[in-house]
């Protein structure tokens, strides 16, 4: 029994394994600014050159004036205007200081889509900022926003200027001088981050991925296998999954390389933002699940029609266990990851492609010892009738997640691409079945399995991006609403979530959204934002990538005066953490 059952797990892995490139393929050609589903990167790009970059729509220019002030003049292109009300010019030799007085011109009153009634400023802005005396030299933060008249509003711009009042001269950069540890905001590279310790971070944060939901049940049965048969076979097959796992991370870092280059705001679980990658993977775990309970017996037959695979030794298959577990790992981020990984995507290449390399070890590393290790083998149950009760029992979690996989499509392109694809599994469940006949049923399963994935590349209407809805108690994250609030002094707690984030909701049910926790915001006068990352979104992969982070979860809270540096929290909350950080904004 033990040997038929290990028979079995390999061809359901080899088969998986073909299923798999196939939807690698096919999600990486599908990338696009919408969910990264409709178009080419090369048109993504084309459509994001429509605009001018922010500098080249709004040009600063600074000098001091005859009575002491700080003149401030901006070109402004035309079509594109300037906000009055989101001028800020805040002095960082002295955070007790606050913001400078600004003397306004007389502006446009407009009725904006995305601020309502407000005074703007066309083709030029010319205002002038009282200094604080008695400092020959000083350096300011100047924040200012804009629209284009054809639709896109800018996120809050900041450049620093560096005054010297003897010599009459203001420097403009749009780099932060350096600053004192209390004044510090959070970058991409952490001052205490090293590469050694990058390094030491991701491989925790890859062994740590073994235990994450959406990885064990795919991984245990493996393990397992490795119970009995020839040691020098399980080591073989070791080391093929861990070069499986390597490789995944190395592709995965070198996408993530090429469109952060190309100026794409993405991040660990970009491919998530694809509905059609999140359908197909929907549809991979569904395979598995027919596979363990039997109802399907993936042979290597018709695996021949595309694909060689089946014949290849067996090592080919834990390759591709290894480039499985990578991609169900997608919506997981385990402590230690999210730092690592966003100090790897601000290094070069070489550097960024080691801590990805890293992550892909350490999550190997358990597998690896177990088929390498007499002792870890000895540790393992002895086989028995067991091992297929659990094998049936392992499916209804792959059930489970290929169904919450369908919601997710649901969330991202609407009920009726929910309902096709839905439809699609049980179109794809009938075309598996009907391979295991003769001849003509096997054509007939192969144009079932054509059908699926038809029916699994329906799109309905998509939801509006960047519209997320809120939970009572939240309100919705956008740069201008932080921004207004930051300015008036209320603390803020920041949640980036996305409903392909396991990890993300899991905090949600545990933690964030329990009516104790819904009290504690409300009585410590913290305004809850939500930013909801489950379509791709420049702006909120740029503050991602602004608070050192390269995936989600991502919570900070904001505490204090404007100019005060977050608080991050960690990826994985308890209640006393939370509680914490309230308390500390509160004070």
């Amino acid at each position: 029994m033990l040997l038929s059952y290990l028979t079995l797990a390999r061809r359901s892995c080899e088969a998986t394994s073909s299923m798999i490139v196939l939807i690698i393929t096919l999600a990486l050609a599908s990338l696009s600014p919408q969910g990264f589903a409709q178009n080419s990167l090369a048109e993504a790009l084309q459509q994001q050159t429509a605009f001018l970059p922010v500098k080249e729509a709004y040009r600063l220019d600074g000098a001091l004036s005859d009575d002491g002030s700080l003149r401030l003049y901006w070109q402004i292109a035309e079509g594109y205007y300037l906000y009055q009300h989101a001028f800020k010019v805040r002095e960082l030799d002295n955070a007790a200081a606050g913001t400078l007085t600004i003397d306004f011109p007389p502006a446009l009153a407009k009725s904006d889509e995305f601020f309502g009634d407000v005074q703007v400023y066309y083709n030029e802005a010319d205002l002038t900022a009282t200094l604080p005396p008695g400092q020959p030299t000083l350096t300011f933060a100047v924040t200012y926003q804009g629209c284009a008249d054809a639709g896109l509003c800018y996120p809050p711009e900041t450049e620093y200027l560096r005054v010297d009042t003897a010599l009459g001269s203001v420097l403009i950069s749009a780099a932060r001088p350096p600053v004192s540890d209390a004044q510090a905001e959070v970058s991409p590279a952490a001052t205490d981050m090293t590469f050694l310790l990058a390094l030491g971070l991701a491989f925790l944060g890859g062994a740590i991925l073994n235990a994450m939901p959406c990885v064990f049940p795919i991984l245990s049965l493996k393990v397992l296998s490795f119970a009995t048969g020839d040691p020098a076979q399980h080591r073989r097959h070791g080391l093929a999954y861990l070069a499986g796992v390597v490789c995944s991370f190395l592709l995965i870092a070198s996408v993530l390389i090429t469109l952060q280059s190309a100026g794409r705001w993405v991040g660990w679980g970009f491919q998530l933002q694809s509905t059609g990658f999140v359908i197909g993977l929907a549809y991979v775990f569904a395979i598995m699940g027919l596979s363990l309970s039997g109802l399907v017996l993936l042979g290597g037959q018709w695996m021949n029609i595309g694909s060689s695979l089946a014949s290849a030794p067996g090592t080919r298959g834990s390759f591709f266990t290894g480039v499985l577990a990578v991609i169900v790992a997608s919506p997981c981020t385990a402590p230690f990851m999210g730092s690592a990984l966003g100090f790897a995507l601000t290094q070069p290449a070489s550097q960024a492609l080691a801590i990805f390399a890293a992550l892909g070890v350490g999550m190997a590393t358990p597998m690896v010892a177990i088929s390498a290790s007499a002792t870890a083998r000895r540790w393992l149950p002895k086989p028995g009738a067991w091992m297929d009760t659990l094998k049936h029992l392992m499916a209804f979690p792959l059930y489970l997640t290929s169904v919450w996989l369908i919601w997710v499509a649901g969330k991202q392109a609407g009920v009726d691409t929910m309902a096709a694809a839905s439809a699609g599994l049980v179109v794809l469940a009938l075309g598996l079945t009907l391979l295991r006949g003769g001849q003509g049923a096997r054509l007939a399963g192969i144009a079932c399995l054509i059908c699926a994935v038809g029916l699994g590349s329906v799109r309905g209407d998509t939801p509006q991006a960047g519209a997320p809805s809120t939970r009572e108690g939240t309100v919705a994250w956008s740069p201008m609403a932080l921004s207004a609030l930051r300015a008036e002094g209320k603390p803020v707690f920041v949640d980036v979530t996305a409903d392909w984030c396991i990890t993300c909701l899991a905090n949600e049910q545990a933690v964030l959204f329990t009516p104790d926790m819904t009290r504690a915001f409300a009585e410590a006068g913290v305004t809850y934002m939500v930013a909801d990352w489950t379509h791709y979104d420049a702006v909120i992969g740029k503050f991602v990538r602004g608070h050192g982070r390269n995936g989600i979860p991502l919570y900070v809270m904001y505490g204090g005066p404007e100019g005060s540096a977050p608080v991050i929290l960690p990826q994985l909350l308890t209640t006393s953490i939370v509680l914490d950080a309230l308390e500390t904004a509160a004070r």
